[in-house]
């Protein structure tokens, strides 16, 4: 443990993911740039009952590249997920976890509900076949914090550990907080982000009676459903994946050669303390969030060139996200362009914040904004500007923004990175 430093400078040197538009960073940026929708028919489960069949899945992984199959069989998808962003982004940072560094390491890694399939078919093996027929291993790969777990066991990080759970907001809480980690002395280097695996029939019904979920224009492909900001949208979409970051000391990174893709250096997270589904009137919960992102390293509002927002596409969450971002940012908001990938991946929930941090982190390192799909017809009670299609653009700094159930709000900023 080091002696805590608030102006030490915390890099991105690794980025690993598993999504509905890639499975690496490079088809993830490939697809981002394209405006390649991930949103299909739902294929885990049989939607045919159901209202709302789309989903954003993962297609064509295997998780034995990364995990043993004994093990793999153990563990739920949710892991599977955490467990390969994590070894892709260690493996493209080159970072070498060894005897001599590994307690130095920490894994900052969350869920926001973790093995829930498991429970489900563990259950449903139980009801079928009796208590005898229940895997002893359940609980323990269950439980939300079996990701960060299984990351520390897989990499051998031996340093601080442990799984934010903050509803959608946990990706971002997760970046944050592995941020604040390295400069309060904790760790080096940290392995931060989230998985979920929310595809499954019973979750599917709980967000369908809740009236949250959406569905595609008139006449028009399923992949149209989700339509952050746009006066037609009706609410989102269920996505699934998973993704990593390395962040790392500057002074450690620069001594090693690493590559470096952008430096974090915002991070703000507040409580709506308003209620469990409903954004805060005005967004204010968020709003403060972004504005705490934006003074803890005295960021200049006015240089935020770039937000990619929470933008799930319902009706009130996308109106509230506005005023924050007008109540956050004032006259400057109409200069910032917003880049709302939940309308390619779905909404990924609680890996919704650390796949859309990587987004806008790739964003930045390639001074590329991707446009918003299905994004067609303004609504005026989201007076924001959103990119429309792919832009080469300067991006100085540039902040990814994330909202939760029970008032969860969290945001971080990411600067270019030139040398310096």
């Amino acid at each position: 443990m080091r002696k805590p430093d608030y102006n030490r400078r915390v890099v991105i040197t690794g980025l690993g993911v598993i999504s509905p538009i890639g499975n690496d960073k490079d088809a993830v940026w490939e697809s981002l740039v394209a405006g390649r929708s991930g949103i299909g028919e739902i294929t885990r489960f049989d939607p045919a009952p159901y209202e709302h069949k789309a989903g954003g899945e993962v297609h064509d992984f295997d998780v034995t590249k990364y995990m043993n199959f004994k093990d793999a069989r153990r563990t739920e998808t949710t892991v599977h997920y955490a467990v390969a962003s994590a070894k892709q982004a260690v493996a493209d940072s080159g970072l070498q976890i060894t005897d001599e560094n590994r307690y130095d390491i920490g894994v900052i890694y969350g869920s926001g509900g973790g093995g829930q399939g498991l429970f489900i078919s563990n259950q449903d093996l139980w009801k079928a076949k009796g208590a005898r027929s229940v895997s002893p291993f359940f609980i323990a790969n269950g439980l939300v914090d079996a990701s960060s777990g299984t990351i520390a066991i897989e990499t051998g990080a031996k340093g601080h550990n442990f799984c934010p759970v903050s509803a959608c907001s946990t990706g971002t809480t997760a970046i944050g907080e592995a941020a604040e980690a390295i400069r309060r002395g904790d760790c080096i280097a940290v392995i931060a982000g989230s998985a979920e695996s929310p595809l499954l029939e019973l979750v599917h019904i709980g967000f369908t009676n809740m009236r949250g979920m959406g569905t595609p224009r008139p006449g028009e492909p399923i992949s149209t459903v989700s339509r952050p900001f746009d006066r037609t949208r009706d609410g989102f979409v269920l996505g699934e994946g998973g993704a990593a970051l390395i962040l790392e000391d500057l002074d450690l990174a620069k001594a090693r050669g690493a590559h470096i893709y952008a430096e974090v250096v915002g991070y703000g997270s507040a409580a709506d303390g308003f209620d469990m589904i409903a954004p805060a009137d005005g967004g204010e919960g968020s709003a403060r969030a972004m504005k705490m992102a934006l003074e803890r390293r005295d960021v200049p509002g006015d240089e935020i060139d770039m937000i990619n927002p929470h933008g799930t596409s319902t009706p009130l969450g996308d109106k509230r996200e506005s005023e924050a971002i007008w109540a956050a940012f004032g006259d400057h908001t109409p200069d910032i362009l917003i880049s709302a990938t939940k309308s390619m991946t779905g909404h990924m929930m609680g890996a919704a914040g650390s796949f859309e941090g990587l987004a806008t982190i790739l964003s930045v390192y390639n001074q590329t904004v991707p446009g918003t799909l299905n994004y067609r017809e303004p609504d005026p009670d989201c007076n924001i500007n959103v990119a429309t299609e792919t832009v080469k653009t300067p991006i100085r700094y540039a902040l990814s923004n994330s909202i939760g159930l029970g008032g969860h709000n969290a945001a971080v900023i990411f600067k270019h990175y030139t040398g310096d």
